[in-house]
């Protein structure tokens, strides 16, 4: 599905370069569920946003489905992430005047759906996620797991083949965080590829395969104790 060669990624602060991704090397298959956890300033985030095309590489070649878009157009970037990927931040991301119903109607907006069609899909995605009894609420209204399920219900709008999470239970008590795992795992199950980001070593355990970083630069790419068990 995904398969990175050689991707490497500079920032300049001033005169001095910083190197976040050294070299990467790195192939995704369709299906799976994949843990990026390293130390801050690791390069964790930037392989994420890299990987769900909200930036580009300095050098290397980033192949999706066997076509490089390395070097493609803003807009044709921005349509590949609309229709193959779906984003879950720490911070949830929620527009703050909008109810939960319209936070999920916003990107089948932009995909050109019929307002009665958006209404419906958004609630039948919130619905999915146990949402269905808080659609009119705005985000202030909402505890931070609720807030979260939204996001989720949001990415899912123009059904991916990808979710992108970093940090998706950051900001969250551990039952909550817990229960949004069990979101991702249930949709993996179903067969959507799911990427998280995580410090916390409980979190990456939901996940099939770990990926962790150090430097830039991949250290170690195993498949997980608990998916060896089940083998």
């Amino acid at each position: 599905m995904i398969r990175l060669e050689g991707v490497s990624k500079e920032y300049f602060m001033g005169d001095v370069e910083i190197r976040a991704l050294d070299a990467i090397d790195l192939e995704i298959q369709r299906g799976e569920f994949l843990s990026i956890m390293g130390p801050s300033g690791s390069g964790k985030s930037t392989l994420l946003n890299i990987l769900g095309v909200l930036d580009q590489p300095s050098r290397g070649a980033y192949y999706l489905e066997d076509v490089d878009i390395t070097r493609m157009r803003d807009r044709e970037l921005a349509q590949i992430r609309n229709r193959h990927f779906g984003f879950v931040f720490q911070s949830y991301n929620l527009f703050p005047e909008l109810s939960a119903l319209e936070n999920v109607m916003v990107p089948l907006m932009y995909a050109g759906k019929g307002k009665g069609e958006r209404r419906a899909l958004a609630a039948e995605l919130l619905k999915g996620v146990g949402m269905d009894h808080r659609l009119k609420h705005l985000p202030t209204q909402l505890s931070g797991g609720e807030q979260q399920r939204v996001a989720i219900a949001r990415a899912l709008a123009n059904n991916p083949t990808l979710i992108l999470a970093d940090e998706p239970t950051g900001n969250l008590a551990t039952d909550q965080g817990a229960e949004i795992m069990e979101i991702l795992q249930n949709l993996n199950d179903g067969g959507t590829t799911v990427v998280i980001v995580t410090h916390d070593p409980t979190i990456s355990r939901y996940g099939k395969r770990l990926i962790k970083l150090c430097d830039g630069v991949i250290v170690q790419d195993q498949i997980t104790a608990e998916q060896k068990k089940d083998a």
